[in-house]
């Protein structure tokens, strides 16, 4: 784990995004129920609380007419959360590499991908840029299916997500710590 991550280092991590259509955003974890940190990100009511950059392709959409425009109702009362918590399933740290590149990935495929083999290595570096924000503790989510306890994303394809937002397909990643709330999402087209 990079214990020196700057502002600059979590800029170029999320260029692991550069070509999708991606929401990245850290917030501080402000309640014991961690939902309504990520209801608080949705709503676009939070700020990366060390002020690094953020990814966000609807913030300046004239199509945004209520705040939580591309999300769907964000989770503001327990039985919300219970929705919100049935729509994902915990990842194990040693997978959330796959799938942060995986995101990044048009058609979310690996083998699919052209020149992937020799993309793959900036792209997992990238990948860990992102994740070393996150100490050893935090806790990793995903609206992904997948087989096995801890899946390489490289190896199965994507077949099903319980979705997020109104697109007609997104994916993302969670990751939740005593101190922080990340919501890392890719959107395909409406």
């Amino acid at each position: 784990m990079m214990h020196d991550l700057t502002a600059e280092g979590w800029a170029d991590g999320l260029g692991l995004y550069e070509d999708r259509w991606a929401f990245a955003t850290v917030a501080p974890r402000d309640h014991a129920e961690w939902w309504f940190d990520v209801a608080a990100i949705m709503r676009g009511e939070t700020a990366d609380p060390r002020g690094w950059a953020s990814l966000d392709p609807y913030e300046e959409e004239v199509d945004r007419e209520v705040e939580t425009f591309a999300w769907i109702e964000p989770p503001t009362h327990p039985a919300d959360v219970a929705r919100f918590r049935h729509s994902v399933n915990e990842l194990p740290r040693s997978s959330a590499t796959s799938l942060m590149v995986l995101l990044a990935i048009v058609g979310m495929d690996a083998s699919k991908t052209w020149d992937f083999n020799e993309r793959q290595p900036e792209m997992e570096r990238r990948a860990q840029l992102l994740l070393s924000r996150f100490p050893v503790g935090t806790r990793f989510y995903s609206n992904i299916g997948w087989d096995g306890e801890a899946p390489n994303f490289y190896e199965q394809p994507v077949n099903a997500t319980s979705p997020f937002s109104r697109s007609r397909w997104d994916a993302g990643l969670l990751a939740v710590n005593s101190t922080e709330v990340a919501l890392i999402w890719t959107f395909e087209s409406f």
